[in-house]
């Protein structure tokens, strides 16, 4: 008899340990196909944690109302938690390009699973409170909690996204939590009332979500191909992002997190405007450093420079730079600058790795991504132009890019006033990327012995710059606005800026 009742709490003490595990697991899915899709991380998760802790507290309230049948409830809501959580990510993935409500359906589902999970751990105390002390019940159950909790946090970034994507990890951890109900069917059947019924619900809810998990490629495929609607022909997701390469006739397009990140048709505009008015200026182009950029784009413009005997191109994610290494599509674009013996690649955060760096770079080029959450907008602070100011030799330029100065010209002209914070010299300009619309860039220096546009080497067989830099600075007044606040890193008002401003669109 003790046996027996021994097996029964060490059952449903597992079952916390996995609502937890599988509970956070929903909510980090949710938290990471919101910021995939509808951009701001920051925004997304805040909003998907609040409304999943709301709804927990929603679940666990209207527990006190079931009084009958507690431990076919409890598996019940187990198989169900198991089906909408496990599907959510299928479910988000398919609608996003079919319905108006998306964000409904979202915080929909992710309130759905937070009841439902509120309403396990106080039915499981329940159940248990005949069974064990009060004070070895509370902590007993918190502590299996918290750590089925920490498991999820640590498995979800670095081996969940990385080896199985959003969709099955979802999927998968459904399955765990309908495996749980399944075996608390066989082990608990004397318990149960109806456990025939029970096994039936769960091992169909098992088999759907395994037939689903098989298919889930397929249906990836599908779904990506409605939000891109071109020929998908190549997917990966990364430790920090999903990389989607797209190919319709003659033009591949590369995706992060489902935002553009060049056309090959008219990459050559922005990387030649970004590399070659820096390069063709600065006193020395011995050294240079690249700060993002890890399609290496930006690379192959600064090797056509004979004179440049290094480049260090740092990037954060090491997925980024080992796919325009080895893809042969990807790595004729940048004609291989990533395996030049020339290049240097560091995966790292640049902040971190710039605070360390005891080098000095003759010229940097600044190719992050647009500040569209606080984790990048810290990349476009006065912080780091400070720390950026002391890698930099005396006579050293550097270049950013600086976002839309047409769609977003608060945020353009927030990194210009920025980065004027600390650098004597600074200067902006703009070209025209078709796929992009009109896009700008902030040159900067700490001197000069000659007038910005004056030329000191260049080279031959480029498609767009004709080193006539003056015609790239000239605003019109569509382009300008007045009364911009300095970027800090306590305030990040370029993110807002850039939100504001984007969002619009």
């Amino acid at each position: 008899m003790g046996n027996k009742k021994i097996g029964f709490e060490v059952l449903l003490f597992l079952a916390v340990f996995t609502i937890a595990t599988c509970g956070l697991v929903y909510e980090l899915v949710a938290g990471t196909l919101a910021s995939y899709l509808l951009g701001d991380s920051v925004k997304q998760f805040s909003f998907i944690i609040g409304v999943y802790l709301f709804s927990m507290g929603v679940g666990s309230y209207f527990s006190k109302f079931i009084n009958r049948n507690l431990l076919n409830t409890f598996v019940d809501i187990e198989i169900l938690v198991g089906l909408i959580g496990g599907l959510s990510s299928v479910i988000l993935f398919v609608l996003f390009e079919s319905v108006y409500y998306f964000q409904f359906i979202l915080y929909l589902l992710v309130f759905i699973t937070g009841c439902l999970v509120g309403l396990e751990i106080p039915l499981l105390m329940n159940i248990l409170k005949d069974r064990v002390t009060f004070k070895d019940l509370v902590s007993n159950v918190f502590t299996f909690d918290y750590i089925g909790a920490l498991l999820a946090s640590i498995l979800f970034p670095l081996v969940l996204v990385p080896k199985l994507g959003i969709m099955k990890t979802s999927l998968f951890f459904g399955m765990i939590n309908v495996s749980i109900a399944i075996v608390l069917c066989f082990m608990l059947k004397k318990d149960l009332k109806n456990p025939g019924l029970l096994k039936a619900k769960a091992i169909f809810t098992f088999l759907l979500l395994l037939v689903v998990f098989v298919f889930s490629e397929s249906i990836l495929s599908y779904s990506e191909g409605k939000l891109y609607g071109e020929n998908i022909i190549y997917t990966h997701t990364t430790s920090y992002q999903r990389i989607v390469l797209t190919h319709n006739k003659n033009d591949y397009r590369l995706y992060l997190n489902n935002n553009l990140q060049f056309s090959s048709k008219d990459e050559y505009r922005y990387h030649e405007a970004l590399v070659h008015p820096v390069m063709s200026m600065a006193n020395k182009v011995d050294n240079v450093l690249v700060l993002g950029g890890g399609d290496g784009l930006a690379v192959r413009e600064i090797l056509k420079y004979n004179e440049v005997n290094h480049v260090t191109l740092v990037d954060l994610d090491e997925g980024m730079t080992e796919l325009f290494k080895t893809n042969t599509v990807l790595s004729d674009f940048n004609k291989h600058s990533l395996t030049n013996p020339k290049v240097t690649v560091i995966n790292s955060d640049a902040y971190i790795w710039l605070k360390e760096c005891q080098q000095k770079f003759d010229v940097v080029i600044i190719d992050f991504p647009d500040p569209s959450n606080y984790s990048l907008g810290k990349l476009y602070s006065l912080n780091f132009y400070k720390t950026l100011n002391k890698v930099l030799t005396d006579d050293a330029m550097t270049v950013i890019q600086t976002t839309s100065p047409f769609f977003a010209p608060k945020s353009f002209w927030c990194i210009n006033k920025t980065a004027a914070q600390i650098f004597p010299v600074t200067d902006a300009y703009h070209v025209y990327v078709p796929s992009f619309g009109e896009w700008g860039y902030t040159i900067a220096a700490k001197s000069l012995s000659k007038p910005l546009g004056s030329a000191k080497r260049s080279v031959q067989g480029l498609r767009f710059y004709d080193y006539d830099y003056g015609r790239l600075n000239d605003f019109p007044k569509d382009m300008q606005v007045n009364d911009i606040e300095i970027n800090r890193l306590d305030n990040q008002i370029l993110v807002r800026y850039f939100d504001e401003e984007w969002g619009r669109l």
